[in-house]
C-alpha cells in the first residue's frame, strides 16, 4: 500500500541547519526550497537579495510549506553569513570550485550548527561568500553537464548532512 503524508511513520525533526539562499529569484525554485527545507527539517531559510518572489508561482511549488518553515528575507548575504560565522556556525558553501570537496567526503560536525549557503541560479555563490566559507562542497556529477538546478543540489546536500546528523 502506498503511504501518504498522513500515514507515514517519519519522525518530525529539526536539525541545526540554516539554509542561506543568495539571490534565488526564480519563483518555482523559491517554492521548492521551502519544500526541501521542510522535508529535511531545516531550522530556518534566509533569502538574501533584492527580489524574492513569494506570489502564486512560488506557492504552487511550495505546497504550503512556506506556512510552516521559519524564514526571513534580507538584502545582504555577506552580512548574514558574517553574523552566522560570528555565532560559531559552520559555513558550508555549495559550489563547484578548484578547492571544493565532494559532499559525500565531508564529515559534518555535530558540535556546531551549520549554515548551508546556496547561490544564484546563473552565477552560484559569490566569491565574497566563498571566501567566508569554512568548507566548499560540490556534488559529483558523471554526465556532460557541470551543474544542476539549485533545488536539486540543495536537496542532495541536505540529505547528506541530515543523514550524518541523525
Amino acid at each position: 500500500m502506498q503511504l501518504t503524508h498522513y500515514n507515514t511513520n517519519f519522525i518530525k525533526r529539526t536539525f541545526p541547519i540554516i539554509l542561506v539562499c543568495q539571490h534565488i529569484s526564480n519563483a518555482p525554485n523559491v517554492g521548492s526550497l521551502f519544500r526541501a527545507a521542510d522535508a529535511f527539517g531545516v531550522e530556518k531559510l534566509i533569502f538574501c537579495g533584492e527580489y524574492v518572489p513569494l506570489g502564486r508561482k512560488m506557492t504552487k511549488t511550495s505546497r504550503a510549506t512556506e506556512k510552516v518553515v521559519d524564514f526571513e528575507i534580507t538584502d545582504n548575504a555577506f552580512e548574514v553569513v558574517s553574523e552566522l560565522k560570528e555565532k560559531n556556525y559552520q559555513i558550508i558553501a555549495l559550489e563547484i570550485t578548484t578547492n571544493s570537496h565532494p559532499t559525500h567526503s565531508i564529515q559534518f560536525s555535530k558540535d556546531r550548527p551549520i549554515a548551508l549557503v546556496v547561490g544564484d541560479e546563473n552565477f552560484g555563490v559569490s566569491e565574497v561568500i566563498l571566501n567566508l566559507a569554512d568548507t566548499i562542497i560540490h556534488i559529483d556529477m558523471y554526465g556532460q553537464n557541470s551543474s544542476m538546478n539549485v533545488v536539486q543540489a540543495t536537496s542532495i546536500a541536505l540529505y547528506e548532512m541530515t543523514k550524518q546528523l541523525l
